[in-house]
């Protein structure tokens, strides 16, 4: 394992969170299109006939696609706001779960105290 620890900056940068949202479209997209019954050739004769009703899968897939990337962008963004300026330049040097107080994970009990039932 390396020295360098990463920084919350180098974890957070704005092309990973824009890759994630992107990536959470697509899969939304590509799940639209499979349950929409895009690649079937009952809808793909429906729509080519002109008798399909509604919107087609594609363009349905398409607004889905993009209302995820958007909210999933705003979602992250806002998370990011929750981050105080203070830790972005603070390195993670242990587990984010552990409490602040022990360093090797144990729980916060002290050893040879004695705890109440």
């Amino acid at each position: 394992m390396s020295d360098e620890k990463p920084t919350r900056r180098d974890i957070l940068r704005p092309l990973h969170l824009l890759a994630i949202a992107l990536g959470c479209g697509v899969f939304a997209t590509i799940v639209t299109l499979v349950s929409t019954g895009a690649f079937t050739a009952r809808v793909n004769n429906a729509i080519a006939e002109g008798t399909y009703d509604g919107l087609t899968p594609v363009a349905l897939g398409l607004v889905v696609g993009g209302g995820a990337f958007i909210v999933t962008l705003l979602i992250l963004a806002m998370l990011i706001l929750a981050v105080d300026p203070a830790d972005v330049t603070k390195t993670i040097d242990r587990p984010v779960l552990y409490d602040p107080e022990s360093d090797d994970g144990a729980g916060s009990e002290k050893p040879g105290s004695v705890s109440s039932p």
